[in-house]
């Protein structure tokens, strides 16, 4: 697979960006969780407390399955259930410290795994990779962002 060549397909491009998740995610070793476990996570640290409904609709799972991740996220001490501010009968489910400092720590893990792939390059890819990357992710935001 040639991903240095401005003719390499859509397809030799997703599978580079599958390897490079794959091996990138099973870095991040700390808390020992699973990958659905680790994204919840990741998205309570980032976006804050979500109701369990959005966060399953956010992470694409059923809302029985988040039900049963969150309980065992919970017991394991990575998030809690709080009442919601705004909605006297709603919860949320926030990260308490314990979560937000072992998805701290998965994420220096995966960036140390990335650093360690990007050194091994030459250079003008180096440069190449470090300018790419935060071009999609500015992409990705803007298309989020879209109404």
């Amino acid at each position: 697979m040639d991903t240095g060549s401005p003719e390499t397909s859509g397809e030799d491009l997703i599978i580079a960006v599958e390897q490079m998740v794959r091996y990138v995610r099973q870095s991040a070793t700390t808390g020992g969780l699973s990958t659905a476990a680790s994204s919840a996570l990741g998205r309570l640290s980032r976006e804050g407390p979500q109701r369990l409904t959005e966060l399953a609709r956010a992470e694409n799972v059923s809302q029985p399955n988040m039900t049963q991740l969150v309980t065992r996220m919970e017991r394991a001490g990575l998030v809690r259930r709080v009442a919601d501010r705004t909605d006297g009968r709603g919860v949320l489910v926030e990260a308490t410290e314990t979560g937000l400092e072992v998805f701290r720590q998965r994420r220096a893990e995966r960036a140390e795994a990335l650093e360690r792939l990007i050194a091994q390059l030459p250079e003008p890819e180096q440069r190449a990779v470090r300018t790419a990357l935060p071009a999609l992710a500015r992409v990705i935001r803007k298309h989020r962002e879209r109404p």
